[in-house]
């Protein structure tokens, strides 16, 4: 699906996605990664399957005020052994968490980075 962008020029927005990619500013991404305003950074997590708690720390260090976790196709939500420490961790920062398909989390980003706010995407393709 393609994605219109109507946020500020120069921020990175989400343009489209398919099944396993993403297009950020019209390129594409295959696997994981996380997206800001101000830049795209490839992200280790091999897949939802194979998280693991050393994919989820890298999360707590983005400087945003809201992070979504795309979680492939559809909605999943990982184990909460990972879980636990990371959204504590980020509650404590203050930072709000949300998990949704990789679909959803594409387009709730570009409306929260068109209202200039402090957000970060982390999707897994699969």
């Amino acid at each position: 699906m393609k994605l219109h962008q109507s946020g500020p020029s120069g921020i990175n927005t989400f343009t489209g996605y398919g099944d396993g990619f993403v297009l950020v500013n019209g390129q594409r991404h295959d696997g994981s990664l996380i997206v800001l305003p101000e830049r795209v950074q490839p992200w280790g997590a091999a897949s939802f399957d194979a998280l693991t708690a050393a994919d989820l720390e890298v999360l707590t260090g983005l400087d945003s005020e809201v992070l979504l976790l795309g979680t492939g196709p559809q909605l999943r939500f990982p184990r909460a052994e990972l879980w636990r420490p990371i959204s504590r961790t980020l509650a404590e920062a203050r930072v709000g968490l949300e998990v949704m398909d990789a679909q959803a989390a594409c387009r709730t980003y570009n409306i929260l980075v068109a209202e200039g706010r402090k957000v970060a995407a982390a999707l897994l393709p699969t």
